[in-house]
């Protein structure tokens, strides 16, 4: 059973959620921060699969707009390819300042809900896979579990294969 906890936590992404009536469980955890990876931490915390937590990725699109990118932790984007999910030819990712203006929220706790703009988002395929996904609720240390079929809803998404194997070396 999913658990509504409201409060003092209260993001945009939760209250976003919360006026949607999607049924969703907010996790809190204590961030360390000296952790290398906001999302493997994430996964660690929560004690869950690193391949149901996803990130959050703002990324610059060549025709001068910007995206979001939501992808396993465990994985990098493919910016090839979300960009032409996004209808564009290239797209890098953004810069921190551009991230926080877009969406309100801090490097490490940007959900890809309740954004203060809302951007054209593709979510990987593998999310559909899965029966719950966890995204950032909007804050570090704060991640939310939602079917992944509402977040595709609520952020009006394209699914698409976007995830590649990180690059090691």
């Amino acid at each position: 059973m999913a658990k509504k906890k409201h409060g003092a936590s209260a993001t945009p992404a939760t209250q976003q959620l919360t006026a949607a009536g999607v049924e969703f469980e907010e996790r809190a955890y204590e961030h360390d921060p000296r952790a290398e990876s906001y999302g493997l931490e994430a996964a660690q915390e929560l004690g869950v699969e690193a391949r149901s937590v996803f990130k959050t990725l703002v990324v610059e699109l060549d025709h001068e707009g910007f995206g979001v990118c939501v992808v396993p932790v465990e994985m990098r984007a493919d910016l090839k390819a979300a960009a032409a999910a996004l209808g564009a030819k290239k797209a890098k990712l953004a810069q921190p300042a551009d991230v926080h203006r877009l969406t309100g929220y801090v490097l490490g706790g940007v959900s890809p809900l309740g954004q203060r703009t809302r951007l054209p988002t593709v979510v990987d395929e593998s999310a559909g896979k899965l029966e719950r996904v966890y995204v950032s609720g909007g804050r570090r240390g704060l991640d939310v579990g939602l079917a992944p079929q509402d977040l595709t809803r609520l952020t009006g998404a394209v699914v698409a294969l976007v995830a590649a194997p990180l690059r090691h070396g």
